[in-house]
């Protein structure tokens, strides 16, 4: 909104009339140094193992690792990852009155059908000289990631061209589930929901195994994708995730669906090998998925 070319109106007048204040128009981000990245990807990693740690025990862990770092620090450097403890929170804050909190749909709702349900999440990505973020839209019956997006902030358009994207190439679902995040309560992203007549699901405050097929993701591809080639650049990591992705969609099987990989059993392909899967031992393997969490 602010047109620094603009010669009759200074951009000290243009903030005047926005309202907005200047030191924000001619702010820069600063790229965080060597030191901060290898903490953040320690960070990261442990953060995958124990999502109930705070900056405290982070700080504790850190130390115990032998990096002599202070708890400001760990909790500056989890804000920027976007990572938050995971537990149960008083119900303190006030919601504002244009981002509406949804109730979550789907305790014990039996999900046995592709798009019935899809769910969305927003992940931290570490590179060896940077860090993303990564949105992923996935089928929740099927586990196929329909759409993802990188971004180098946690904005809303990458989170709504992933959505635009699903909706173009897959259609629509009945509920669609994400946490309660600012990118997904905003009525920017509610309404293009609500204007195709999905339901919406949102997580409660802390129930990280509200939304855990997707959890899950995270944790395979950071694993098997990200830690493992440390990529450099941007384009770079969307290619290694672009493959990974590939592979996880098109050739990986999953017990859950009778040994068919998400491509297979989101199309409706027959089972190939072995005996199916009844709908009591697909009910018991999610929960065997669940309790593990726990």
């Amino acid at each position: 909104m602010i047109d620094p070319k603009r010669a009759r109106l200074p951009i000290i007048r243009q903030c005047t009339l926005l309202q907005l204040n200047r030191s924000g128009v001619y702010y820069r981000p600063v790229l965080q140094n060597e030191a901060n990245l290898a903490l953040m990807r320690l960070i990261d990693a442990q953060f995958l193992e124990t999502p109930y740690y705070g900056s405290r025990q982070m700080t504790w862990h850190l130390r115990c690792l032998g990096h002599e770092v202070g708890r400001k620090r760990v909790r500056r450097l989890m804000a920027i990852m976007g990572l938050r403890a995971i537990y149960q929170k008083p119900c303190t804050s006030v919601p504002h009155p244009e981002h509406r909190k949804y109730p979550y749909l789907l305790r014990d709702l039996v999900i046995d059908r592709p798009n019935q349900v899809w769910c969305s999440d927003i992940t931290y990505i570490s590179m060896r000289k940077g860090f993303l973020y990564l949105v992923a839209i996935m089928d929740w019956f099927t586990r196929k990631v329909l759409s993802w997006r990188l971004s180098n902030t946690m904005d809303t358009e990458f989170c709504i061209e992933a959505l635009q994207d699903a909706f173009t190439r897959y259609g629509a679902p009945e509920i669609f589930n994400t946490d309660q995040g600012s990118q997904f309560t905003t009525p920017r992203f509610t309404g293009l929901l609500e204007e195709r007549q999905i339901r919406i699901s949102m997580d409660g405050r802390g129930r990280w195994l509200d939304n855990v097929f997707i959890e899950r993701l995270w944790r395979s591809l950071k694993y098997e994708c990200v830690y493992l080639h440390a990529f450099e650049t941007g384009s770079e990591l969307r290619a290694g995730l672009g493959r990974w992705i590939a592979h996880c969609n098109e050739r990986r099987p999953h017990t859950v669906l009778a040994g068919r990989t998400p491509d297979e059993a989101y199309h409706g392909a027959p089972t190939t090998s072995g005996p199916g899967v009844t709908q009591d031992q697909r009910a018991n393997s999610n929960a065997v998925r669940m309790a593990a969490y726990q």
